[in-house]
């Protein structure tokens, strides 16, 4: 199972959203400047994630995006299913009429346990958990740079 483009992009926009948002809208261009991702394709992912309730826009001046709930209580299941659809190793565990052996087959249990699994840990990982481990990051490579250049 491979998570695409438009799954990790939109999951680590939505981080720099929540990361950088401090109660006003952020525009695009400053997200995509952030994180390497083109402004037309943040604009396509942006739509999907405000069709879904995820985000919301503001217009105007001082226009951009803002979550549209707390980071806590958005999963990063809603994120990627969202974009991607359901997430399953394989197409048997989540279309039943998929294929003719699935009666017979001693593997579809494996293939639903692993998505069981998968879907745990996305639907229990929030985007706080994601903005807290990015700040957290950030601020070890600053203390990493400081330290380097006291010992100069």
């Amino acid at each position: 199972m491979r998570v695409s483009t438009k799954g990790r992009y939109g999951l680590r926009a939505m981080v720099d959203l929540a990361e950088n948002e401090e109660g006003k809208a952020i525009p695009i261009r400053e997200i995509s400047e952030r994180q390497n991702i083109s402004e037309q394709y943040l604009e396509q992912l942006f739509a999907t994630l405000r069709k879904a309730k995820l985000v919301k826009s503001v217009r105007g001046a001082h226009g951009g995006y803002m979550l549209n709930h707390e980071p806590e209580d958005i999963s990063v299941a809603d994120i990627l299913t969202t974009l991607e659809g359901p997430i399953a190793p394989v197409d048997c565990v989540i279309e039943d009429d998929f294929c003719n052996y699935i009666d017979k087959c001693v593997i579809h249990g494996l293939w639903e346990e692993l998505a069981d699994v998968i879907n745990e840990v996305i639907e229990n990982m929030t985007l706080a958990d994601l903005r807290d481990k990015a700040v957290a990051e950030k601020e070890r490579e600053q203390l990493a740079k400081k330290e380097k250049i006291e010992a100069g």
